[in-house]
């Protein structure tokens, strides 16, 4: 029985990512989806609440990816281009209407939207030239 070569170190470090991005979306999406946004017009929680059912949605995609990730190519960029522009939309927010209260809590949110999508890229790239290089 042939057994699999060992996985790229950097081929790791974009599992764990993935990993990690999917257990937050699965628990923020689902979470989300409960609680919706009740205090708000009918409109902004039914917008809320499909918008938690894209994030719950990313989370299984990520998990995915993270499991089959000697397979993946672009779904990575694109998984990693998601986290970047939810991240963006956070910026954006507190831009316009300020840092909701926790600030650290919503800035432990932002952070890792903002970095895991740029180590993402660059292990992923890493991956991709060793293939092409082996």
């Amino acid at each position: 029985m042939p057994t699999a070569s060992p996985m790229l170190l950097s081929q790791r470090v974009v599992q764990v990512c993935l990993f990690l991005i999917a257990a937050i979306s699965v628990l923020g999406g689902s979470l989300q989806m409960y609680l919706g946004e009740p205090q708000v017009s009918p409109r902004l929680d039914n917008v809320h609440r499909f918008m938690a059912g894209v994030y719950l949605s990313t989370g299984f995609i990520s998990f995915w990816a993270a499991r089959t990730i000697r397979q993946q190519g672009t779904l990575v960029y694109l998984l990693a281009l998601g986290v970047l522009l939810a991240g963006t939309g956070r910026l954006v927010s507190i831009s316009q209407v300020g840092l909701p209260e926790p600030a650290a809590l919503w800035l432990g949110y932002l952070i890792p939207e903002l970095l895991l999508p740029l180590i993402i890229v660059l292990a992923h790239r890493a991956t991709s030239r060793h293939a092409s290089h082996g």
